[in-house]
């Protein structure tokens, strides 16, 4: 089978592309450094020539709501529309838990993104993953100044990036539910994970939870809206196991 990836160089684009090709399927990666802008369309009519299925596993380098929904939007009626001239059987989107009732920032790109690909002329099959392990390390990098890492008080279900482009690469291959969940087999509160990390690794001296009245979806994040629904894929390893791989213990 001929599979598209698009976001093929990103953290989940890469493991999906991984796993592809050492299933024996052709892979077409559609970035940037390739020459092909998914949000004009330049260079991705000929790409998506003999294409089978299209996996978009795009990421904007942006969180500004109006900057990031503008940019899914256009990317997935643009992929869309190229993917329907080209005659592809489906797409499948890498999209996130929970997400239906946010309002701002990245959560509502992905949103929009969604709608966009329903309202499209292919086929379309949605992997909603919970936040991936790395995201305790972006959280980290994002939030640190001088000693001090204020944290957001969020719940997540960890999974591992791996596990969920396995997912991926599955509905890819077969088709199957127009909607899938994966998530990790714990909850956290993020500060909780983000501590075990700088416990492992190093880091700032002290790292604190905060509620940030600042984001407008932040009652959501703090109530759980990102955690795994009742018909969500469970899947390992848990964080604990991502931290041995990652930070092993010596001794």
């Amino acid at each position: 089978m001929r599979i598209a990836v698009v976001g093929a160089s990103g953290r989940i684009g890469r493991e999906v592309v991984d796993i592809l090709k050492h299933r024996g399927e052709e892979i077409v990666e559609i970035t940037r450094s390739a020459g092909i802008d998914v949000h004009s369309g330049k260079g991705l009519a000929a790409a998506l020539t003999g294409v089978d299925v299209v996996v978009d596993a795009v990421n904007a380098a942006t969180t500004e709501t109006t900057a990031v929904t503008e940019f899914f939007g256009a990317v997935a009626r643009t992929v869309a529309a190229a993917a329907h001239a080209a005659g592809v059987r489906r797409v499948v989107v890498v999209s996130i838990i929970g997400i239906d009732g946010f309002t701002a920032g990245h959560y509502a790109g992905k949103l929009v993104q969604e709608r966009a690909y329903r309202e499209g002329p292919v086929p379309v099959h949605i992997v909603r993953a919970a936040q991936f392990h790395e995201f305790a390390e972006m959280m980290l990098e994002w939030t640190t100044q001088d000693d001090l890492a204020e944290i957001p008080r969020y719940r997540a279900q960890l999974v591992s990036a791996r596990t969920a482009a396995e997912q991926v690469a599955e509905v890819a291959l077969a088709g199957g539910p127009d909607l899938v969940e994966i998530a990790g087999p714990q909850q956290w509160w993020l500060v909780d994970a983000v501590a075990q990390l700088v416990a492992r690794r190093g880091g700032p001296a002290r790292v604190r939870e905060v509620d940030d009245i600042t984001d407008p979806d932040h009652l959501l994040l703090a109530e759980g809206a990102l955690l795994a629904g009742p018909n969500a894929i469970i899947a390992g390893p848990t964080f604990e196991e991502w931290l041995d791989d990652r930070w092993p213990i010596e001794g």
